[in-house]
């Protein structure tokens, strides 16, 4: 079977079993960017206990944020590990969206692709996963996120390298895949599940959804514990 067809596969298997995965859970657009810097190093429910604080707190709104000390912030922070890191991410983002866009999302969702991209890549301390998780769940642009649950998974089933280069990644499943903004959310989303809870270092491939594709195996983990 083609690297193209697998893939589509894998995908249509995974939303039949797990369904549609509703990702990224939040309130507003703002709110995911928050989480997306949290998100890192971290479980989603630390993240909650942290973006729960900044809640009740009222620092869910932006212009709040913006004018937010740095150390008011890792305090509400502290469940996200590396707290303090984060809290400086969170500020420079902040800077960064109210010098340029006067804290307008929309406004800064209006900018083409490319160049929103390389200018969210410019705050220190933002990486590619961030950046593309901000661009595809709070600014709905089509642009597909790569982790290393997506090296773990494609890499054990052949198309991919887990040495591979996040752009190589990204590169190739946006030119198999449609360029559809939902397709690439609920991929992602599905993506992180299978690997957070069955395709572990350690895998638990009895219950994968994936272990056979149209009674084929096709992920070398899977052959060796079948």
């Amino acid at each position: 079977m083609k690297n193209e067809i697998l893939i589509k596969e894998i995908y249509t298997s995974l939303l039949s079993e797990f369904g549609h995965r509703h990702w990224w859970p939040a309130d507003t657009a703002f709110e995911v960017i928050i989480g997306t810097i949290l998100t890192q190093n971290v479980s989603w429910r630390n993240v909650i206990t942290a973006i729960n604080n900044l809640k009740a707190e009222g620092l869910l709104n932006s212009e709040k944020l913006y004018r937010c000390d740095v150390d008011t912030i890792a305090s509400l922070i502290k469940s996200s590990r590396f707290y303090n890191q984060k809290a400086k991410k969170i500020k420079r983002f902040m800077e960064f969206f109210y010098n340029k866009y006067n804290g307008n999302l929309q406004k800064m969702s209006r900018e083409e692709t490319s160049f929103l991209r390389s200018e969210l890549l410019k705050i220190n301390g933002f990486g590619e996963e961030t950046v593309d998780s901000i661009l595809l769940y709070a600014c709905d642009k089509p642009i597909f996120v790569v982790d290393a649950y997506t090296k773990r998974i494609f890499s054990r089933f052949g198309i991919i390298s887990e040495k591979a280069r996040y752009g190589e990644v990204q590169n190739f499943f946006m030119m198999v895949l449609p360029k559809k903004t939902e397709l690439y959310n609920d991929f992602h989303a599905q993506i992180v599940h299978l690997g957070n809870e069955i395709c572990k270092t350690k895998p638990d491939c009895k219950i994968c959804p994936i272990l056979k594709i149209n009674n084929k195996i096709y992920c070398q983990y899977g052959n060796k514990n079948e």
